[in-house]
């Protein structure tokens, strides 16, 4: 794992002690989902959301949060190489933001960066396609955010 930085909306003990935990990278068109299981020790892929107004995308991951009972939501917090933010950085910040005073999950932000590009590199692995790259990649790139966030879980690294 690289050395990422986490910023949180809420608290690690904010967290209830087990059950899912829900990540989102968002894009700029769309959302990837990925969740964990019950025992905090694998993220999975799940889908790809496509965004559209505000009021349609928290209607889909409220549905998404139930389907899976999530007690939190983990938002990828993407930054330029040199650690700097870009406008997709306020933009994960705003949804974090919103997400935070519209379900009852805690909220964190985890960095992010380079994600995507490990998740082509991932999918090409594994033999997918270039067309279907596209596809995955996004649902994928949260599944390495989460699984980020879990290896902090377990090593016991709180929030900076």
């Amino acid at each position: 794992m690289q050395q990422k930085e986490i910023t949180n909306t809420a608290k690690f003990a904010d967290i209830a002690a087990h059950g899912r935990l829900l990540a989102l990278d968002p894009g700029t068109r769309k959302l990837g989902v990925a969740v964990s299981d019950e025992t905090r020790t694998i993220a999975t892929p799940v889908r790809t959301i496509e965004r559209r107004s505000w009021k349609k995308l928290l209607l889909e991951i409220r549905g998404i949060i139930e389907e899976f009972d999530a007690k939190a939501v983990v938002i990828g917090l993407p930054y330029n190489t040199d650690g700097s933010e870009s406008e997709m950085s306020a933009e994960a910040r705003r949804i974090a933001r919103n997400l935070a005073l519209s379900i009852a999950v805690p909220v964190f932000l985890q960095d992010e960066r380079v994600t995507s590009y490990e998740a082509k590199g991932r999918l090409w692995e594994r033999g997918v396609t270039l067309a279907d790259t596209q596809k995955y990649v996004d649902s994928e790139a949260a599944a390495i955010i989460l699984t980020d966030f879990l290896e902090l879980l377990r090593d016991g690294n709180s929030p900076s």
